[in-house]
């Protein structure tokens, strides 16, 4: 499924449905949790090491293991090319519902 270039999400919880549409996957999803465990995991050794350059890698992880679940699993365009700060938001919640193994809707 394509992100629809046409609909505008005037909300977070409005696009939120739309993001888990797009989601469905679970290899997809894992990755997604994978990336963004590691996207803390070097948020916190770079505050901890105070190596600011460390941060360099966590957009390419994090995004890396999300683009190969939706480009090799859920075959999708991911939503963060049209609506980045929402899907950020987005990938944090799924991962904190992952973690607490909560109901994701």
């Amino acid at each position: 499924m394509l992100v629809d270039m046409a609909k505008t999400y005037r909300t977070y919880e409005e696009f939120w449905p739309f993001y888990l549409s797009q989601h469905r996957d679970p290899v997809c999803r894992r990755l997604h949790f994978v990336g963004t465990t590691i996207v803390w995991a070097i948020l916190i050794t770079a505050a901890a090491l105070r190596t600011p350059l460390l941060l360099l890698a966590a957009p390419v992880v994090g995004y890396g293991f999300a683009w190969v679940g939706h480009f090799v699993f859920e075959k999708n365009r991911p939503a963060t090319f049209t609506y980045p700060l929402w899907s950020l938001r987005a990938d944090f919640r799924l991962h904190r519902r992952m973690l607490l193994r909560q109901k994701l809707r």
